[in-house]
């Protein structure tokens, strides 16, 4: 009995050093956990072609979003300036477009009561207003340099004789999404109809309207998602409330479509889009 003991006790011993280097299976089964932490989605790439304008709606939200998609390759955006003031040229954003042969526009940078511009505006090389360098109201710009590249940037990261060198610019603002992030500090308890332009950083764009909603709501909608089928790396404000007006021609994929209110007040210039 003594001797059958004795050799349960030394097999117990030599037995454990092999156990704690073979682990239990409830260990082993934990290990897919870990690799699937690490996946990431990855986003979708431009297609190899521009693809055609097209209308879009979508909701974020709360927030309505309604505009054009497009590819700066086969298309671009013109500023309609009105050098005499608001509907002295144009009287809304469908004559705007329909004067250079446009399929869409959006009324664009914010103005004075007199009708001047409140910053800089660049329109086929005629540069009218002035650098704006402290309202919010300019603390963007969206421009086309003479080479046809178009871009949102910040105001600081664009020097004033640089700007006044593009073909096309709009000083506006605020900027609402920079770097895929919203931007922190907007106005949080006034809401109105929005005007804005979005841009993934490469070649693929968006102009539209957004339903009534405060600036950081709006920024943070943007941020977390998009109105088109790509990640908005930029977003920037332009004139909205009252001086909101969207058109979308026939002739764009899912058109017409037209917003602009009964009590909307004249602007002094617009975004058209016209095919290059």
């Amino acid at each position: 009995m003594r001797f059958k003991l004795m050799r349960y006790l030394i097999c117990g011993l030599l037995a454990l050093p092999f156990t704690s280097c073979f682990p239990a299976r409830p260990l082993q089964e934990k290990a897919p956990l870990v690799q699937a932490a690490v996946i990431r989605e990855i986003p979708p790439a431009a297609s190899p072609t521009p693809v055609p304008p097209q209308l879009t709606v979508r909701e974020i939200s709360g927030i309505t979003f309604e505009g054009v998609t497009f590819d700066s390759r086969s298309h671009r955006l013109v500023v309609a300036d009105q050098a005499n003031g608001p509907a002295s040229s144009f009287a809304d954003s469908t004559a705007a477009a329909r004067a250079v042969g446009g399929i869409a526009a959006v009324n664009a940078g914010f103005f004075t009561p007199e009708g001047d511009p409140l910053g800089l505006v660049v329109a086929a090389g005629k540069i009218s207003g002035s650098w704006n360098t402290a309202s919010s109201l300019g603390s963007g710009a969206w421009y086309e340099n003479r080479s046809g590249q178009s871009a949102i940037a910040r105001r600081g990261a664009l020097k004033r004789a640089e700007a006044s060198a593009m073909r096309e610019l709009i000083q506006a603002g605020p900027l609402l999404v920079e770097n895929h992030r919203a931007v922190s500090g907007l106005e949080a308890t006034k809401p109105s109809v929005r005007i804005v332009i979005l841009w993934d950083g490469g070649t693929r764009w968006w102009i539209g309207r957004g339903s009534p909603c405060t600036l950081a709501a709006l920024a943070q909608a943007l941020a977390s998602g998009t109105p088109v089928g790509w990640p908005v790396r930029h977003a920037l404000n332009l004139d909205g409330g009252r001086s909101a007006d969207l058109w979308i021609s026939e002739s764009v994929s899912g058109g017409p479509l037209l917003r602009r209110a009964p009590w909307n007040r004249p602007v002094r210039n617009f975004l058209v889009l016209v095919a290059k």
